[in-house]
């Protein structure tokens, strides 16, 4: 991403303004951190983001990862940049102080990861999985195993990774065939796990893997894997990496996108076992690597905001830059004053700062401890936010016209890079799932009614701005009682075993219209206060409120055809045979 001023100010403005970062941090306890500090933070992080990661996007997407005798090998310059990150204390943002960390909210750690992720999403994918693995050891690990990998990896000296797929079990990890057998006061592992993100490299002298595997005896499907620490390397007495463990990448998946992040095929126990250490209790692992999945799977979601962000700024510029049309005395200008060019960028602007409320929103829910509500959101973060960042990072291409199809413009990277992020961490019909039955069914629609009755009242406010927002806030009405027919719809339908699945990802798309609508006409509310209070910063705030304006009026609409493909149910979905597709 070339230019942060935007985003970061956007992103100051959304932990200001909507998720109250003062009042958060007050509510915490920590005294020391405030949004003055966490503006700092956040300039800083856009000088890393724009000098040292954003330089290296195209060099990893152009130069892959290799694998060679001595393991993966990262591309030429990633090493470096992984350390000028380490020596920022960036690693460490929001850690738990008791194992190094700087315990900075939860929701400040998002923003600063969108910077990471805008300016090289292959290279942020690594301490994003680090952050996953240091969720799931801290909530479920023994002290001896928080003691001996906790420390190393908040300070990002070791990264971690996340071992679940197999070449027959995806989805599906009831399949999971590797096995772990006990072996004194550890397993030996054996198996072999295929697209793991960052399995390899040589950025750090070790790697802690969190694997997914089945101990002899244990219950079938599910309810019989269990999760295991594998590190590259096996620590000596003092704790520092010793013997080469029997874990190793064998081969390097060749990719649509995200070039420069090596996906390996893992392989363990070739040569007799690879020691693992248990986490938790036996033949609960599926529900530990949960936490780490969840918390990978709003970072996912972030990334689709980040990369559509960076096709944005791409396509704002060359916009700019692009003479195309003419006057009457022969004089030339740009395309970004074709209205159709217009639109396509005010989706891109507007879709995105809606993103960036959502993902912030739904961050500050976990540092609030709000459970329940951090359930309900992480599906549609992951879901809604990647699959409309297939869209807009498409656009951006649009933007370019012909040009934008020629890799050497670099539109196309976006577009390619995005192209898994509706894949990994769970596909969108996994997230679609989720939410019509763990987060609604469930508890007859408890937790989403709650969100849908916050929702009204934060509206009606807004009804009450008129002039402008009229239709705005007659989008926004139309929207919500398209939400809440939705969710009735899916309550009163419980007994067709289809409906939900056949909905599932229309309900979800949705509410991330709804959900995105709904924190733009909060936005749009709190910067006509600052306007009419006087405000100095009067261009970003009237821009704030063209972009709600436009949002509402031009992307809730789309709650309409989600709902009617809702209630049209599962007959159509349902009726070929199998044969006849």
């Amino acid at each position: 991403m070339s230019d942060y001023k935007h985003p970061l100010k956007d992103a100051e403005f959304i932990l200001n303004e909507l998720v109250q970062f003062d009042q958060l941090c007050a509510d915490a306890g920590i005294d020391d951190v405030n949004s003055e500090l966490a503006s700092v933070i956040l300039t800083e992080a856009g000088k890393l983001g724009s000098g040292v990661l954003a330089p290296l996007n195209v060099v990893g997407d152009l130069n892959h990862p290799t694998l060679g005798e001595n393991g993966v090998q990262q591309t030429e310059g990633f090493s470096e940049a992984y350390r000028e990150y380490l020596e920022g204390g960036w690693a460490t943002l929001t850690a738990d102080e008791a194992y190094g960390g700087q315990n900075l909210p939860n929701v400040l750690g998002t923003a600063v990861n969108e910077v990471w992720q805008s300016a090289n999403i292959s290279f942020a994918l690594c301490p994003l999985l680090s952050q996953g693995a240091i969720e799931s050891i801290s909530h479920h690990g023994s002290d001896s195993l928080k003691e001996n990998f906790l420390t190393k990896l908040v300070s990002g000296e070791w990264t971690g990774t996340m071992n679940l797929t197999e070449s027959d079990a995806g989805t599906d990890l009831a399949a999971v065939k590797t096995k772990a057998v006990p072996n004194g006061d550890h397993y030996l592992i054996t198996g072999q796990k295929i697209f793991i993100t960052w399995g390899d490299h040589q950025m750090t002298d070790n790697i802690v893997h969190l694997v997914l595997a089945r101990l002899p005896g244990a219950p079938a499907g599910v309810k019989g894997i269990s999760l295991f620490i594998v590190p590259k390397f096996l620590l000596d007495e003092n704790g520092n990496p010793a013997e080469r463990n029997d874990a190793y990448a064998v081969s390097l998946e060749h990719k649509l996108g995200i070039h420069g992040s090596p996906t390996c095929v893992m392989s363990f126990g070739d040569n007799g076992g690879a020691i693992g250490y248990l986490v938790g209790e036996e033949n609960n692992g599926l529900a530990y690597m949960f936490t780490m999945m969840n918390h990978a799977r709003q970072g996912v979601g972030l990334q689709g905001l980040a990369v559509s962000e960076a096709a944005y700024q791409h396509a704002l510029q060359y916009a700019k830059d692009r003479i195309q049309g003419s006057n009457r005395d022969g004089s030339r200008y740009p395309i970004i004053r074709f209205p159709d060019v217009r639109r396509m960028l005010m989706q891109m602007k507007s879709g995105t700062e809606a993103m960036r409320a959502l993902c912030l929103v739904a961050a500050a829910e976990a540092d609030r401890g709000n459970q329940s509500r951090v359930d309900l959101l992480t599906p549609i973060v992951k879901g809604w936010v990647t699959e409309f960042a297939q869209e807009l990072t498409s656009l951006g291409v649009q933007v370019h016209g012909g040009m934008g199809f020629i890799e050497e413009t670099g539109a196309a990277q976006f577009y390619r890079d995005a192209r898994i992020l509706t894949i990994y961490e769970g596909t969108t019909g996994i997230q679609a799932l989720d939410l019509v039955g763990r987060k609604t069914l469930v508890n007859g629609g408890e937790s989403l009614g709650a969100l849908l009755d916050e929702m009204s009242a934060d509206i009606t406010r807004f009804e009450a701005l008129g002039g402008q927002f009229t239709l705005a806030a007659q989008q926004c009405r139309t929207s919500l009682d398209n939400g809440i027919a939705a969710r009735q719809w899916l309550l009163d339908s419980k007994e067709d075993k289809s409906a939900a699945g056949s909905s599932s990802v229309n309900f979800m798309m949705l509410f991330g219209y709804l959900c995105g609508g709904w924190l733009m006409a909060k936005s749009a509310m709190q910067a006509q206060a600052q306007l009419d209070a006087g405000a100095s910063d009067s261009e970003f705030l009237q821009s704030k409120l063209v972009t709600a304006q436009f949002f509402c009026e031009h992307m809730m609409t789309r709650t309409q055809s989600c709902l009617a493909s809702v209630v049209a149910g599962s007959d159509s979905i349902m009726a070929l045979d199998e044969e006849q597709f």
